[in-house]
């Protein structure tokens, strides 16, 4: 109210009132302490085999299997896309930081997990009618990130487990291609089915691996899907679950595949109350009542994927953008919010709330 008063008298008398400064953000990097300690909740999921929620479609009681024999390489961590993106992130904190006290750890479950015949196992299963839509499109999404990861690392077991691995992703990229050229409609939900977050991480694999027709296949599809988005209705979230913004997937992914100065215009119209920090609700972290609830304790995870995507925007956005205080200010705040709430104590959000801060501190802060 008193900067608002200052600027139209300064306005009046013909001064300059310099913009709000921008806020430095929060937690710009991983740290060496913090690298440890989410290797060690990842470590303590990655062999524990129950409590655990398969999405298995059972033909008959033959089908009836424990979650390693379907899947060896990808059982613990409750379900299949928590141990993708565990794995994961086992990796980027050793390739991060090769001599933590975990490191010997961690290479032993990957060289145990990510075998060639573990590998064909999962791509067998991936290859039974009923799997047609298993997993898709957030697992698919963290094994094309995971494949990413060991695709770019200069390290003897990480090229053979990237070899091992590349069959799968080479399964998934081509379930990408075949599947979205069919999906007529964009799905917006705040959770696993969210289709801007599945096409983000894939976009990230297929610059990376020069898969040119994965790449075009997306940047079609974002365009299509989002390209004309006005106005989102960003003031409806976040639902009781959420563990992505609809809305700022959306922007995390359209700044990947458009022109800066398209991007600039065309997120000022998507978010057209960015600059003001509006609609509130999309600025603030969200409230977590109960971290053993495991609905409830998505909303962690909202924190964290929320600092990732400002993070992200922030890097598209030009210097002197409006709405860069509010976004670098909200990213702050979500990430601190997120980052406190990593290690609950409750293996409802413990089994992969680490991913996410180890994907959030990833993404660069500003420009």
């Amino acid at each position: 109210m008193i900067r608002g008063v200052l600027v139209v008298v300064a306005s009046l008398l013909g001064l300059v009132v310099m913009p709000a400064a921008e806020p430095p953000a929060a937690a710009v990097t991983l740290t060496r302490e913090q690298a440890s300690a989410f290797a060690k909740l990842a470590l303590r999921g990655a062999k524990k085999e129950f409590p655990n929620k398969p999405g298995h479609v059972l033909l008959d009681a033959n089908d009836a299997k424990t979650p390693k024999a379907l899947h060896p390489a990808f059982y613990g961590c409750y379900d299949w896309h928590s141990a993708v993106h565990g794995h994961w992130m086992l990796v980027r904190v050793l390739r991060t930081y090769p001599d933590l006290p975990e490191a010997e750890d961690i290479r032993a479950v990957l060289n145990d997990h990510l075998t060639a015949a573990n590998i064909r196992a999962e791509v067998e299963y991936f290859r039974r009618p009923e799997a047609k839509s298993f997993e898709r499109p957030y697992g698919w999404s963290w094994l094309l990130k995971l494949a990413e990861e060991l695709h770019t690392w200069d390290d003897n077991d990480a090229q053979k487990w990237s070899a091992n691995l590349r069959p799968l992703a080479e399964l998934i990229a081509d379930r990408y291609i075949e599947y979205f050229p069919k999906q007529t409609y964009p799905i917006r939900a705040g959770v696993h089915s969210n289709t801007a977050f599945g096409l983000t991480f894939a976009h990230d694999y297929a610059k990376t691996v020069g898969n040119k027709k994965l790449q075009e296949l997306i940047e079609e599809r974002a365009k299509t899907y989002f390209g004309r988005d006005t106005d989102a209705p960003a003031r409806w979230e976040p639902d009781g679950a959420d563990f992505l913004s609809p809305s700022l997937c959306v922007a995390d992914l359209m700044r990947r595949v458009l022109p800066a100065h398209e991007f600039r215009e065309w997120f000022h119209k998507f978010l057209p109350g960015a600059a003001k920090g509006e609609p509130a609700t999309l600025f603030t972290p969200a409230t977590v009542t109960d971290r053993s609830d495991p609905q409830l304790v998505h909303l962690d995870g909202l924190n964290l994927s929320r600092a990732w995507c400002l993070r992200g925007i922030l890097t598209a956005l030009p210097p002197d953008d409006p709405a860069r205080p509010r976004l670098a200010a909200s990213a702050t705040r979500h990430a601190e919010a997120g980052l406190q709430h990593v290690a609950s104590g409750d293996y409802a959000g413990e089994h992969w709330l680490a991913s996410f801060a180890v994907w959030m501190l990833s993404v660069p802060a500003s420009k």
